[in-house]
């Protein structure tokens, strides 16, 4: 067979064979532009969810850090002027009279980047902050509730762990004893490590102590001075064993 002929009937099979393919694609097409539809809105969804979480976490963040800027802020008490003496200087920008003047601004910023950004890692720790500064103003019952939000939303985070020993704290501090060591025993046996153990037992030794419960709390005092002989709990837990000790 001469070259010229078999590099035309070469030709032929690839066309022929490019041909077969065009057909089934185009036989195929609704299906594979379906396909690729599909591809291509999934993508799309997967950046746009990328971005909206990056987004959120961001504006988050940015709250966040407005409200923690309050609580790092300077502290100047007014100061009153003496008779015939000039006015004192105006105290610093950006500082508080009192400790609880800034606990009370910091607080709706807290709960602004909460309940604006609750599924982002800073909307919960603003969460917690707001429950904590809401504790120290000794609001209680509204510390409480951000606690149990972060509990509900949360449960078995490192958030949702903290909120429930927070909560803990609050029912010592309302001396709902028999509770408080319902959730810090729970909470001492948990296995995820990221609290710790050694000030949870300690919190739970001082909580059956203010139940009565002298037995228990020496067990528990016990097992931190010894399992956590290193710990910086070690020598509080030292203390209240031999406070627990009958007098000679």
């Amino acid at each position: 067979m001469k070259t010229r002929e078999r590099q035309h009937l070469k030709h032929d099979e690839i066309a022929e064979t490019l041909q077969q393919a065009y057909t089934r694609f185009d036989r195929n097409r609704s299906r594979v532009t379906t396909i690729l539809g599909v591809c291509l809105i999934a993508a799309a969804i997967a950046v746009g969810l990328y971005w909206y979480r990056s987004h959120q976490s961001d504006e988050a963040a940015r709250l966040l850090a407005d409200a923690l800027t309050i609580t790092e802020a300077q502290v100047v008490p007014p100061v009153q002027p003496l008779p015939g003496q000039p006015a004192p200087p105006p105290p610093p920008t950006g500082s508080y009279p009192s400790e609880r003047a800034k606990l009370e601004a910091a607080i709706p910023k807290f709960e602004a980047a909460a309940d604006q950004y609750p599924s982002t890692d800073p909307g919960r720790f603003a969460r917690y902050r707001a429950g904590a500064a809401l504790a120290a103003l000794d609001r209680t019952a509204d510390a409480r509730a951000q606690y149990q939000k972060l509990v509900d939303s949360d449960g078995q985070g490192l958030y949702g762990r903290m909120a429930k020993l927070a909560l803990a704290q609050c029912d010592m501090q309302d001396k709902k004893y028999d509770a408080a060591i319902a959730t810090l025993r729970d909470l001492s046996l948990d296995a995820k490590g990221d609290l710790p153990v050694d000030a949870i037992l300690l919190q739970l030794g001082q909580a059956y102590l203010a139940a009565g419960k002298t037995t228990e709390a020496r067990q528990t005092f016990e097992r931190v001075a010894t399992e956590f002989a290193t710990s910086p709990y070690a020598a509080d837990a030292k203390k209240q064993l031999d406070a627990l000790k009958p007098a000679a």
